[in-house]
């Protein structure tokens, strides 16, 4: 299953120092994961994308610039030479090992629309009962966008559609930013829509029985989407279960993203600054100090260099914090696992809360409305 990484600073970062240079960037996890356990497919290697909002305001309103390729990230000179001479304060990269869809380069996360970028870990699953569904939903506009043939990106035009009939201008014509409430609303909107249909679908094709019920899955979908409109992100660690944990999803927060020495990063911390704000499917230091999980059937967003934090509230929620998930589908889909740890570690940083009780910093804010 994929990998996604998220930043957004104050200030603009080199590409390098998120997409390469760490021992375990993002391209590093694409074959050497220590969180994806998955035998069937051991690498993320069926492509990679990276999309990075310009700091020039002017070129920033026509969207973001966006490098993909087919080829595996770990073996890509055009991908090295440009994280070395690119700077940014907002970026979206992602390694693919594809469930759904053929490889090509229009199969590669992230997907953009104006100023919008959009992308996913997990798979919709039974897929292809709700397609036809979701593309009769959509208006045409939305449709005709769609090139590659992924649930993910279709997925992508059902939110878009679900923005536009919120009354959301999704082309951003006025450069306004449409804002962290506004995608949260329609993120969640989405989310609903994707598991009712399949819910629904499944549900009929079981009671019919025969070659209806035949090749029907019983794995929930799992949801973790990510959302930007060039300023504000929205962050879903969702799986369609009451019992099971989604996706692993972990954010970290500072004042600077430091290089230690060759190949290792810390997250410096000093005062109450908040200039660098990063979300992970997997955590790019090996400290655990630096990362907080993002815990299971919840929304992150983040606003300017504030961190949120709401539970998705439906039939999968459970209002009691020691609610138990069991982690045993994630890890057996190669999706999560135990943090990695470097062979030093500060005695005094405590441990990474798992099982998606998270450990909330000074900086974060909770909200459960």
């Amino acid at each position: 299953m994929c990998r996604f990484l998220i930043f957004k600073g104050k200030e603009p970062i080199q590409l390098s120092h998120l997409l390469t240079r760490p021992a375990h960037s993002i391209i590093n996890q694409s074959f050497d994961s220590r969180l994806r356990l998955d035998t069937r497919r051991p690498m993320n290697g069926d492509g990679f994308g990276v999309a990075y909002y310009p700091m020039d305001e002017e070129l920033k309103k026509d969207g973001p610039c966006t490098f993909k390729a087919i080829t595996p990230a770990w073996n890509n000179e055009n991908l090295n030479v440009l994280a070395e001479k690119t700077k940014t304060d907002l970026v979206f990269a992602h390694v693919r090992a594809s469930t759904y869809g053929i490889l090509s380069e229009t199969n590669c996360h992230p997907f953009n629309y104006h100023k919008i970028s959009f992308m996913h870990n997990g798979g919709i699953s039974n897929f292809k009962l709700i397609k036809r569904k979701l593309i009769n939903f959509i208006k045409d506009e939305y449709l005709n966008f769609l090139q590659g043939s992924t649930d993910s990106e279709c997925a992508f035009a059902l939110f878009l559609d679900t923005l536009d009939k919120m009354g959301i201008d999704t082309k951003q014509k006025d450069n306004k930013p449409i804002g962290d409430v506004a995608m949260r609303e329609a993120l969640l909107k989405t989310i609903g829509y994707l598991k009712d249909w399949a819910n629904e679908s499944v549900a009929k094709a079981l009671e019919k029985g025969g070659e209806d019920a035949a090749g029907i899955s019983l794995e929930p979908s799992l949801l973790n989407f990510a959302v930007t409109d060039g300023d504000n992100v929205v962050v879903s660690r969702y799986i369609a279960s009451a019992t099971d944990e989604a996706p692993s999803l972990h954010f970290s927060c500072g004042s600077k993203f430091v290089e230690v020495k060759p190949g290792e990063y810390r997250m410096e911390r000093r005062g109450r600054d908040q200039a660098v704000v990063m979300v992970a499917s997997e955590p790019l230091t090996f400290e655990r100090g630096d990362w907080t999980a993002v815990p299971t059937n919840s929304i992150l967003s983040i606003r300017k260099q504030t961190i949120l934090l709401h539970p998705i509230i439906d039939e999968y929620y459970r209002a009691n914090p020691g609610h138990a998930r069991s982690a045993a589908l994630a890890e057996n889909l190669g999706l999560m696992g135990t943090v990695p740890v470097a062979s030093r570690v500060e005695k005094n940083v405590p441990p990474l809360e798992r099982e998606g009780r998270s450990r909330p910093s000074h900086h974060t804010m909770f909200v459960n409305s």
